[in-house]
Protein backbone atom coordinates (compact mmCIF):
# COMPACT_ATOMS: atom_id res chain seq x y z
CA UNK A 1 0.00 0.00 0.00
CA UNK A 2 1.43 3.42 -0.75
CA UNK A 3 3.25 4.80 1.97
CA UNK A 4 1.77 8.51 1.06
CA UNK A 5 -1.95 7.77 1.81
CA UNK A 6 -3.16 11.03 3.28
CA UNK A 7 0.00 12.01 4.54
CA UNK A 8 -0.34 15.71 5.78
CA UNK A 9 1.89 16.75 8.38
CA UNK A 10 4.84 14.14 7.38
CA UNK A 11 7.41 15.53 10.25
CA UNK A 12 4.27 14.81 12.73
CA UNK A 13 3.14 11.45 11.87
CA UNK A 14 6.93 9.87 11.64
CA UNK A 15 7.56 11.27 15.27
CA UNK A 16 4.70 9.52 16.04
CA UNK A 17 5.09 6.40 14.34
CA UNK A 18 8.55 6.10 16.09
CA UNK A 19 6.93 6.68 19.55
CA UNK A 20 4.50 3.95 19.09
CA UNK A 21 7.11 1.74 17.43
CA UNK A 22 8.05 1.28 21.58
CA UNK A 23 4.64 0.14 22.13
CA UNK A 24 4.12 -2.73 19.67
CA UNK A 25 1.17 -4.83 19.90
CA UNK A 26 2.45 -7.38 22.87
CA UNK A 27 2.26 -4.40 24.84
CA UNK A 28 -1.15 -3.84 24.03
CA UNK A 29 -2.31 -7.12 24.10
CA UNK A 30 -1.07 -7.47 27.90
CA UNK A 31 -2.84 -4.25 28.65
CA UNK A 32 -6.27 -5.61 27.01
CA UNK A 33 -6.01 -8.86 29.11
CA UNK A 34 -5.78 -7.21 32.37
CA UNK A 35 -7.68 -4.08 31.10
CA UNK A 36 -5.37 -2.02 32.79
CA UNK A 37 -4.94 1.67 31.73
CA UNK A 38 -1.71 2.07 29.30
CA UNK A 39 -0.18 4.70 31.37
CA UNK A 40 3.57 4.43 30.15
CA UNK A 41 2.09 5.21 26.66
CA UNK A 42 0.08 7.86 27.49
CA UNK A 43 3.46 10.01 29.59
CA UNK A 44 5.47 9.10 26.36
CA UNK A 45 2.40 11.01 24.49
CA UNK A 46 2.39 13.59 27.31
CA UNK A 47 6.33 14.37 27.28
CA UNK A 48 6.47 14.76 23.23
CA UNK A 49 4.03 17.66 23.45
CA UNK A 50 1.88 15.70 21.62
CA UNK A 51 -1.57 15.95 23.73
CA UNK A 52 -0.82 19.23 24.08
CA UNK A 53 -1.29 20.05 19.89
CA UNK A 54 -4.62 22.25 20.05
CA UNK A 55 -3.18 24.07 23.14
CA UNK A 56 -2.27 27.88 22.31
CA UNK A 57 1.32 28.59 22.21
CA UNK A 58 0.49 31.13 24.65
CA UNK A 59 -0.44 28.43 27.18
CA UNK A 60 2.37 26.27 26.84
CA UNK A 61 0.93 23.95 23.79
CA UNK A 62 2.05 23.64 19.97
CA UNK A 63 -0.80 25.37 18.86
CA UNK A 64 -1.59 23.36 15.56
CA UNK A 65 -4.56 22.98 14.02
CA UNK A 66 -7.16 20.41 14.30
CA UNK A 67 -6.16 18.34 11.28
CA UNK A 68 -2.27 17.74 13.01
CA UNK A 69 -4.12 16.53 15.88
CA UNK A 70 -5.95 14.06 13.74
CA UNK A 71 -2.67 13.22 12.36
CA UNK A 72 -1.73 11.90 15.65
CA UNK A 73 -4.41 9.98 16.19
CA UNK A 74 -4.87 8.42 12.81
CA UNK A 75 -1.22 7.23 12.93
CA UNK A 76 -1.38 5.75 16.77
CA UNK A 77 -4.37 3.79 15.28
CA UNK A 78 -2.79 2.73 11.92
CA UNK A 79 0.87 1.57 14.21
CA UNK A 80 -1.55 -1.22 16.33
CA UNK A 81 -2.20 1.17 19.36
CA UNK A 82 -5.04 3.03 20.44
CA UNK A 83 -5.76 6.72 21.21
CA UNK A 84 -9.21 6.12 23.46
CA UNK A 85 -6.87 6.44 26.54
CA UNK A 86 -6.42 10.08 26.15
CA UNK A 87 -7.71 11.34 23.06
CA UNK A 88 -10.13 13.37 25.14
CA UNK A 89 -7.30 15.78 27.16
CA UNK A 90 -6.77 17.15 22.95
CA UNK A 91 -10.93 18.39 22.22
CA UNK A 92 -12.04 18.62 25.76
CA UNK A 93 -10.17 21.53 27.05
CA UNK A 94 -11.47 23.46 24.09
CA UNK A 95 -14.75 23.92 26.15
CA UNK A 96 -12.17 25.94 28.49
CA UNK A 97 -9.87 27.68 25.81
CA UNK A 98 -13.38 28.93 23.90
CA UNK A 99 -15.53 30.07 26.89
CA UNK A 100 -13.08 30.02 30.06
CA UNK A 101 -12.29 32.99 31.73
CA UNK A 102 -8.92 34.69 31.65
CA UNK A 103 -8.06 33.30 35.09
CA UNK A 104 -9.20 29.55 33.86
CA UNK A 105 -7.45 29.52 31.03
CA UNK A 106 -4.22 30.86 32.84
CA UNK A 107 -4.92 28.46 35.79
CA UNK A 108 -5.72 25.16 33.91
CA UNK A 109 -3.76 25.55 30.30
CA UNK A 110 -0.44 25.59 30.88
CA UNK A 111 -0.69 22.81 33.59
CA UNK A 112 -2.14 20.33 31.08
CA UNK A 113 0.00 21.34 28.61
CA UNK A 114 2.99 20.70 30.76
CA UNK A 115 1.40 17.43 31.63
CA UNK A 116 1.37 18.21 35.25
CA UNK A 117 -2.95 18.05 34.94
CA UNK A 118 -5.02 15.46 33.44
CA UNK A 119 -7.92 16.72 31.65
CA UNK A 120 -9.60 13.29 30.54
CA UNK A 121 -13.11 12.96 31.94
CA UNK A 122 -16.00 14.52 30.03
CA UNK A 123 -19.46 13.78 32.48
CA UNK A 124 -21.97 13.99 30.06
CA UNK A 125 -24.33 10.97 29.06
CA UNK A 126 -26.44 9.08 32.53
CA UNK A 127 -28.04 5.73 32.47
CA UNK A 128 -31.58 7.41 32.13
CA UNK A 129 -31.25 9.97 28.85
CA UNK A 130 -28.32 8.43 26.86
CA UNK A 131 -27.24 10.64 23.60
CA UNK A 132 -30.83 12.88 24.74
CA UNK A 133 -28.69 14.91 26.51
CA UNK A 134 -31.25 18.20 27.40
CA UNK A 135 -33.10 14.80 29.79
CA UNK A 136 -30.21 14.35 32.01
CA UNK A 137 -31.05 14.63 35.78
CA UNK A 138 -27.63 15.36 37.42
CA UNK A 139 -28.19 18.97 38.94
CA UNK A 140 -26.05 21.96 40.41
CA UNK A 141 -27.60 24.23 42.97
CA UNK A 142 -26.32 27.55 43.36
CA UNK A 143 -25.47 27.98 47.47
CA UNK A 144 -23.24 30.91 47.98
CA UNK A 145 -19.75 30.51 46.29
CA UNK A 146 -20.50 27.10 45.55
CA UNK A 147 -22.77 24.78 43.54
CA UNK A 148 -23.48 21.71 45.03
CA UNK A 149 -23.81 18.90 42.59
CA UNK A 150 -25.88 15.66 43.05
CA UNK A 151 -26.51 12.94 40.17
CA UNK A 152 -24.66 10.22 38.14
CA UNK A 153 -23.06 9.72 34.63
CA UNK A 154 -22.21 6.90 32.91
CA UNK A 155 -19.91 5.82 30.14
CA UNK A 156 -17.51 8.56 31.25
CA UNK A 157 -14.07 7.18 30.50
CA UNK A 158 -10.98 7.72 32.09
CA UNK A 159 -12.17 9.29 35.34
CA UNK A 160 -9.71 7.15 37.10
CA UNK A 161 -6.95 8.29 35.66
CA UNK A 162 -8.31 12.45 35.14
CA UNK A 163 -7.61 14.42 37.69
CA UNK A 164 -9.84 17.69 36.46
CA UNK A 165 -13.50 16.68 34.88
CA UNK A 166 -15.74 18.58 32.33
CA UNK A 167 -19.22 18.19 33.97
CA UNK A 168 -22.62 18.94 32.42
CA UNK A 169 -25.21 19.95 34.70
CA UNK A 170 -29.05 21.20 35.21
CA UNK A 171 -29.09 24.34 36.93
CA UNK A 172 -32.27 25.50 35.62
CA UNK A 173 -35.47 23.00 36.08
CA UNK A 174 -36.02 21.92 32.79
CA UNK A 175 -39.53 23.00 33.21
CA UNK A 176 -38.99 26.45 34.02
CA UNK A 177 -36.78 27.10 30.79
CA UNK A 178 -37.98 28.85 27.60
CA UNK A 179 -35.53 27.18 25.17
CA UNK A 180 -35.03 23.32 25.39
CA UNK A 181 -31.26 23.86 24.88
CA UNK A 182 -31.26 26.38 28.22
CA UNK A 183 -30.61 25.36 31.55
CA UNK A 184 -27.43 23.68 31.61
CA UNK A 185 -24.01 24.45 32.80
CA UNK A 186 -20.48 23.39 32.56
CA UNK A 187 -18.48 22.47 35.70
CA UNK A 188 -15.08 21.98 36.14
CA UNK A 189 -14.82 19.55 38.87
CA UNK A 190 -11.49 18.64 40.93
CA UNK A 191 -11.64 14.65 40.86
CA UNK A 192 -8.40 14.41 43.12
CA UNK A 193 -10.20 16.34 46.16
CA UNK A 194 -13.60 14.93 45.22
CA UNK A 195 -13.06 11.21 45.64
CA UNK A 196 -10.51 10.96 48.93
CA UNK A 197 -11.81 9.96 51.88
CA UNK A 198 -14.29 7.39 53.25
CA UNK A 199 -17.62 9.06 52.09
CA UNK A 200 -16.47 10.72 49.18
CA UNK A 201 -19.22 12.97 47.11
CA UNK A 202 -17.63 11.57 43.94
CA UNK A 203 -17.38 8.01 43.60
CA UNK A 204 -16.16 6.20 40.42
CA UNK A 205 -17.03 2.81 38.94
CA UNK A 206 -14.93 1.29 36.50
CA UNK A 207 -17.49 -1.14 33.61
CA UNK A 208 -16.03 -3.94 32.25
CA UNK A 209 -16.32 -4.32 28.95
CA UNK A 210 -15.50 -5.75 25.80
CA UNK A 211 -12.39 -3.24 25.16
CA UNK A 212 -10.16 -1.77 27.11
CA UNK A 213 -11.68 1.84 26.97
CA UNK A 214 -11.11 2.40 30.94
CA UNK A 215 -14.93 3.73 31.40
CA UNK A 216 -16.17 4.72 34.11
CA UNK A 217 -19.95 5.33 36.33
CA UNK A 218 -19.74 8.48 37.97
CA UNK A 219 -21.92 8.89 41.43
CA UNK A 220 -22.33 12.11 42.50
CA UNK A 221 -23.50 12.93 46.06
CA UNK A 222 -23.37 16.65 47.64
CA UNK A 223 -20.51 17.78 46.11
CA UNK A 224 -19.62 20.65 46.61
CA UNK A 225 -17.84 22.85 43.25
CA UNK A 226 -16.67 26.18 43.85
CA UNK A 227 -19.14 28.80 41.34
CA UNK A 228 -15.60 30.23 39.59
CA UNK A 229 -15.00 26.77 38.48
CA UNK A 230 -18.32 27.89 36.21
CA UNK A 231 -17.17 27.41 32.58
CA UNK A 232 -18.97 30.63 30.59
CA UNK A 233 -22.60 31.63 31.69
CA UNK A 234 -24.56 29.67 33.90
CA UNK A 235 -27.50 27.98 31.72
CA UNK A 236 -25.54 28.04 28.50
CA UNK A 237 -23.65 24.65 28.99
CA UNK A 238 -25.27 22.65 26.09
CA UNK A 239 -24.20 25.77 23.31
CA UNK A 240 -20.62 25.03 25.05
CA UNK A 241 -20.60 21.16 25.18
CA UNK A 242 -22.10 21.50 21.10
CA UNK A 243 -18.96 23.31 20.33
CA UNK A 244 -16.83 20.40 21.01
CA UNK A 245 -19.15 18.03 18.98
CA UNK A 246 -17.72 18.67 16.00
CA UNK A 247 -13.82 18.31 16.76
CA UNK A 248 -14.35 15.10 19.19
CA UNK A 249 -16.01 13.82 15.82
CA UNK A 250 -13.27 14.95 13.45
CA UNK A 251 -10.82 13.21 15.61
CA UNK A 252 -12.74 9.73 16.01
CA UNK A 253 -13.03 9.89 12.33
CA UNK A 254 -9.11 10.18 11.66
CA UNK A 255 -8.97 7.10 14.80
CA UNK A 256 -11.14 5.09 12.45
CA UNK A 257 -9.10 6.21 9.20
CA UNK A 258 -6.27 4.84 10.96
CA UNK A 259 -7.41 1.12 12.36
CA UNK A 260 -8.61 0.78 8.53
CA UNK A 261 -5.05 1.54 7.35
CA UNK A 262 -4.05 -1.29 10.40
CA UNK A 263 -6.73 -3.86 8.89
CA UNK A 264 -5.69 -3.61 5.42
CA UNK A 265 -2.10 -3.23 5.60
CA UNK A 266 -2.54 -6.39 8.03
CA UNK A 267 -4.44 -8.01 5.84
CA UNK A 268 -2.41 -7.47 2.42
CA UNK A 269 0.87 -8.48 4.23
CA UNK A 270 -0.85 -12.05 5.63
CA UNK A 271 -2.38 -12.54 2.28
CA UNK A 272 0.82 -12.29 0.52
CA UNK A 273 2.48 -14.33 2.92
CA UNK A 274 0.07 -16.98 3.36
CA UNK A 275 -0.04 -20.02 0.75
CA UNK A 276 -2.63 -22.73 0.93
CA UNK A 277 -2.88 -24.89 -2.10
CA UNK A 278 0.82 -24.05 -3.90
CA UNK A 279 -0.22 -20.14 -3.53
CA UNK A 280 -0.53 -17.13 -1.64
CA UNK A 281 -3.87 -16.40 -0.56
CA UNK A 282 -3.55 -13.22 -2.08
CA UNK A 283 -3.66 -14.92 -6.00
CA UNK A 284 -7.59 -15.53 -5.36
CA UNK A 285 -10.22 -12.79 -5.95
CA UNK A 286 -12.49 -13.61 -3.40
CA UNK A 287 -9.75 -12.29 -0.72
CA UNK A 288 -8.77 -9.46 -2.54
CA UNK A 289 -11.58 -7.60 -3.50
CA UNK A 290 -13.13 -7.16 0.19
CA UNK A 291 -9.60 -5.36 1.01
CA UNK A 292 -9.44 -3.68 -2.00
CA UNK A 293 -13.00 -2.41 -1.55
CA UNK A 294 -12.34 -1.07 1.89
CA UNK A 295 -9.30 0.60 0.42
CA UNK A 296 -11.35 2.36 -1.99
CA UNK A 297 -13.50 2.89 1.30
CA UNK A 298 -10.86 4.10 3.28
CA UNK A 299 -9.82 6.86 0.99
CA UNK A 300 -13.20 8.23 0.35
CA UNK A 301 -13.41 8.59 4.36
CA UNK A 302 -10.12 10.13 4.43
CA UNK A 303 -11.11 13.01 1.71
CA UNK A 304 -14.42 13.61 3.92
CA UNK A 305 -12.54 13.82 7.04
CA UNK A 306 -9.94 16.19 5.41
CA UNK A 307 -12.79 19.07 4.40
CA UNK A 308 -14.80 18.68 7.70
CA UNK A 309 -11.06 19.58 9.32
CA UNK A 310 -10.49 22.20 7.11
CA UNK A 311 -14.17 23.63 7.69
CA UNK A 312 -13.48 23.49 11.14
CA UNK A 313 -10.57 25.67 11.45
CA UNK A 314 -11.37 28.00 8.81
CA UNK A 315 -14.36 28.75 11.49
CA UNK A 316 -17.21 27.27 9.32
CA UNK A 317 -20.16 25.37 9.87
CA UNK A 318 -19.20 22.01 9.68
CA UNK A 319 -21.97 19.66 11.45
CA UNK A 320 -22.72 18.11 8.66
CA UNK A 321 -19.11 17.54 7.61
CA UNK A 322 -17.86 16.55 11.18
CA UNK A 323 -20.89 13.72 11.27
CA UNK A 324 -20.48 12.21 7.74
CA UNK A 325 -16.89 12.25 8.66
CA UNK A 326 -17.20 9.97 11.19
CA UNK A 327 -20.20 8.13 9.52
CA UNK A 328 -17.74 7.50 6.74
CA UNK A 329 -15.04 6.26 8.67
CA UNK A 330 -16.21 3.98 10.99
CA UNK A 331 -18.33 2.40 8.18
CA UNK A 332 -14.95 2.15 6.05
CA UNK A 333 -12.67 0.67 9.36
CA UNK A 334 -15.66 -1.89 9.72
CA UNK A 335 -15.38 -2.94 6.69
CA UNK A 336 -11.60 -3.55 6.72
CA UNK A 337 -11.38 -5.12 9.65
CA UNK A 338 -14.01 -7.78 8.34
CA UNK A 339 -12.05 -8.27 5.62
CA UNK A 340 -8.54 -8.48 7.42
CA UNK A 341 -10.44 -10.96 10.36
CA UNK A 342 -11.51 -12.74 6.84
CA UNK A 343 -8.51 -13.22 5.49
CA UNK A 344 -6.83 -14.45 8.39
CA UNK A 345 -9.40 -17.37 8.80
CA UNK A 346 -8.87 -18.82 12.24
CA UNK A 347 -5.96 -16.97 12.73
CA UNK A 348 -8.24 -13.62 13.19
CA UNK A 349 -9.43 -14.56 16.88
CA UNK A 350 -6.06 -15.58 17.94
CA UNK A 351 -4.47 -13.14 20.60
CA UNK A 352 -1.50 -12.85 19.08
CA UNK A 353 -2.41 -11.25 15.81
CA UNK A 354 -3.47 -8.53 17.26
CA UNK A 355 -6.87 -8.57 15.03
CA UNK A 356 -8.94 -9.47 17.26
CA UNK A 357 -8.10 -7.16 20.16
CA UNK A 358 -8.07 -5.05 16.83
CA UNK A 359 -11.71 -5.49 15.41
CA UNK A 360 -13.46 -5.52 19.17
CA UNK A 361 -11.90 -1.81 19.04
CA UNK A 362 -12.72 -0.98 15.83
CA UNK A 363 -16.75 -1.92 16.62
CA UNK A 364 -17.34 0.37 19.21
CA UNK A 365 -17.37 3.41 16.72
CA UNK A 366 -20.18 2.86 15.08
CA UNK A 367 -21.77 3.66 18.38
CA UNK A 368 -19.67 6.02 20.15
CA UNK A 369 -19.22 9.19 20.61
CA UNK A 370 -22.41 9.29 18.67
CA UNK A 371 -24.41 6.38 16.98
CA UNK A 372 -24.74 5.72 13.24
CA UNK A 373 -28.30 5.61 12.92
CA UNK A 374 -27.94 9.34 15.02
CA UNK A 375 -26.15 10.83 12.38
CA UNK A 376 -28.21 9.49 9.54
CA UNK A 377 -31.27 11.35 11.70
CA UNK A 378 -28.92 14.51 11.39
CA UNK A 379 -28.18 14.15 8.23
CA UNK A 380 -31.98 13.51 6.79
CA UNK A 381 -33.29 16.39 9.11
CA UNK A 382 -30.53 18.72 8.75
CA UNK A 383 -29.40 18.40 5.49
CA UNK A 384 -32.25 17.05 3.46
CA UNK A 385 -34.77 18.87 5.20
CA UNK A 386 -36.85 16.13 6.19
CA UNK A 387 -39.08 15.85 9.00
CA UNK A 388 -37.49 15.36 12.35
CA UNK A 389 -37.47 12.28 13.73
CA UNK A 390 -36.59 13.09 17.44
Amino acid sequence: MAEDDGQDFPEIRQGVRALCADYPGAYWRALDRERAYPKAFVAALTGAGYLAALIPEDYGGSGLPLSAAAAILEEIHASGGNGGACHAQMYIMGTILRHGSAAQKNQWLPEIAAGRLRLQAFGVSEPSSGTDTLSLTTTARRDGDHYIVKGQKVWTSRAEHSDLMLLLARTTAKEEVKRKGDGLSVLVVDLREATQGESPPVVVQPIRTMINHATTEVFIDNLRVPAENLIGEEGRGFRYVLDGMNAERILIAAECLGDARWFIETARTYACERKVFGRPIGQNQGVQFPIARAYAQSQAATLMVRQAAALFEAGKPCGAEANMAKLLASEASWAAAEACLQTHGGYGFAEEYDVERKYREARLYQVAPISTNLILAYIAEHVLGLPRSY
